[in-house]
């Protein structure tokens, strides 16, 4: 069934994304279909009123992000635990989990209006921190949870346990623990596996470790990771998607397991996640 609704988001620090805004919004327009602006987006447009990020989430049945991969994580965030599909329209390079450029803008609102979209499960990550008797509240990740060092070049000290049972104490610049969607961003940089999208896995990848046997290990979705922050005197912070650092205080355990909800991510039809690898990291075959 084709969006009645659609929510419009853009990254407004992009060049151009005013006019593209527009051009998007006139497109839809000749589909009936009804478009909301969230508020930044709507004023950089012109347009007199928006809606804030938790309105869209509530009461459109698709947003469309313009920006890039970094935008949709941040819209994620925003969301919480209302979780939209988003279907993403790169304004740059073509990201991961932008399927089309802002050039082919009029390609995807028609598929999107004609409803010629398809949709990827994405799995989505959530982490706590407890301290004793005190506990944060659920974060979620589409990316991943990575923890670090801070301003210290030092290693940090992060026992980890699968299940409950032992894996490692990872003596390292920190510690990666990334969705199948994030296995292409700070875990492929960190040298871990590129994963398939709806693989049904997550990926635990060390930062630059001080012992070379620790290696990437791939785990089941299924799985509770806990990492303690067991160094006695150096800060340990955690990052979800490359928002705000939350610091670990030491003793502190961060319980990270899959979420409830997924995220489904929509891409034009003839798009897939090995077309785009296979462009983002100019694989070609052979050269013999």
């Amino acid at each position: 069934m084709s969006p009645k609704t659609i929510g419009l988001i853009a990254h407004t620090g992009k060049v151009g994304v005013a006019d593209l805004v527009n051009s998007i919004v006139e497109e839809f327009s000749r589909f009936s279909v009804s478009i909301l602006l969230e508020k930044e987006t709507a004023s950089i447009a012109g347009k007199k009123s928006g809606h804030s990020m938790a309105e869209l989430g509530a009461v459109a049945d698709l947003l469309v992000v313009a920006g890039g991969d970094g935008t949709i994580l941040h819209v994620v965030g925003q969301l919480g635990e209302v979780i939209k599909p988003i279907f993403g329209i790169n304004v740059g390079s073509l990201g991961f989990l932008t399927c089309v450029s802002s050039s082919t803008y009029r390609e995807a609102v028609e598929c999107i209006a004609k409803d010629r979209i398809n949709f990827s499960q994405r799995a989505l990550l959530e982490a706590r921190v407890k301290l004793h008797d005190k506990q944060t509240a659920k974060m979620i990740a589409l990316n991943d949870a990575v923890l670090s060092r801070g301003e210290l070049s030092r290693l940090v000290l992060l026992r980890t346990r699968v299940n409950g049972e032992p894996l490692t104490e990872f003596n390292a610049d920190g510690l990666i623990v990334a969705t199948p969607t994030g296995s292409t961003a700070y875990s492929l940089s960190a040298g871990g596996p590129i994963l398939d999208p709806e693989s049904g896995v997550f990926v635990i990848t060390p930062i630059c470790p001080h012992v070379l046997t620790n290696r990437s290990i791939i785990v089941a979705e299924g799985s509770t990771i806990e990492i303690e922050a067991s160094d006695p005197e150096y800060p340990v912070f955690l990052t979800l998607d490359g928002r705000k650092p939350i610091h670990v205080e030491r003793g502190s355990i961060v319980t990270i397991r899959k979420a409830r909800k997924t995220l489904r991510l929509a891409s034009l039809p003839d798009a897939s996640f090995f077309s785009v690898v296979r462009q983002k990291l100019k694989w070609s075959g052979s050269n013999i």
